[in-house]
């Protein structure tokens, strides 16, 4: 017996009343005279972010256009090679320990890295590490779906005389968006996180994960947690468009399927 679905309202109330109640809870700790001393409370926090909600904004454009260009690169190279390895075996077996190191690369130690490599004045090290990111969570997501197609709709196709371009777009294709849109879900979250992270260890002096150093340094805690809060807003806008886009996709193909 499966549960019923939550009404509309309640959807979006949930997550408020939750948001609400940990904002009481973190006012209470500090008030409590227990909390860390780089801890304010969340109304000294809310009024930096309105008083340099300008300074924020500059700052997280930066570092959501540098987890953008990362995320639209590596979705790019992901799926193009995902393609190669799906379509030739020997692709496959070049890329998958490539894919394996990738995916331990720790992003701490190769930001300082490509920083000094293109320069302190260049983003380009920001984005390249954004790209690393992202790339491995839609390449595995991407050569999982386009490997869903099954031999007997593979035959059917070509029993019909379809070329391989149109197999690929009428079958394959289909088949691996949702996968790819799920990827690319998960690889927005990496990027801006990566972004972040990356703004710590050199680079222009500029953009969100420079400010909150900067100012957690200088003990400026509630303006630090101002650009925290920034963060948060670059990490929710990318989930939410991704969330929406997987949400387009899944719609469209389910239109798309004749009804039994």
């Amino acid at each position: 017996m499966t549960a019923a679905p939550l009404p509309a309202w309640a959807r979006w109330t949930a997550p408020l009343v939750v948001g609400l109640a940990g904002l009481l809870a973190w006012y209470a700790f500090v008030a409590s005279g227990n909390a860390p001393r780089m801890l304010p409370d969340p109304f000294a926090v809310g009024a930096e972010f309105v008083g340099r909600v300008g300074l924020i904004a500059e700052a997280a454009g930066i570092t959501g256009t540098n987890a953008l260009v990362g995320l639209l690169a590596g979705t790019v190279i992901a799926v193009l090679l995902a393609a190669l390895a799906a379509t030739w075996r020997p692709v496959d077996g070049m890329t998958a320990p490539l894919v394996a190191a990738l995916a331990v690369v720790p992003i701490v130690a190769l930001t300082p890295i490509l920083n000094t490599m293109f320069g302190a004045s260049s983003q380009f090290g920001r984005q390249a590490v954004a790209g690393i990111a992202a790339f491995v969570p839609v390449f595995v997501n991407t050569l999982r779906g386009l490997r869903q197609t099954r031999p007997v709709q593979r035959d059917l196709f070509r029993a019909t005389a379809a070329s391989g371009g149109q197999t690929f777009l009428r079958l394959t294709l289909p088949t691996a968006l949702p996968y790819l849109v799920t990827g690319v879900r998960v690889a927005a979250s990496l990027a801006v996180i990566s972004a972040l992270v990356a703004e710590y260890f050199g680079g222009p002096a500029d953009g969100i994960g420079t400010a909150i150093a900067t100012y957690a340094k200088s003990g400026r805690a509630a303006l630090a947690w101002a650009f925290v809060a920034g963060g948060i807003a670059i990490g929710l806008v990318f989930f939410l468009v991704t969330a929406l886009l997987e949400r387009v996709v899944a719609r469209r193909l389910g239109a798309g399927r004749p009804r039994s």
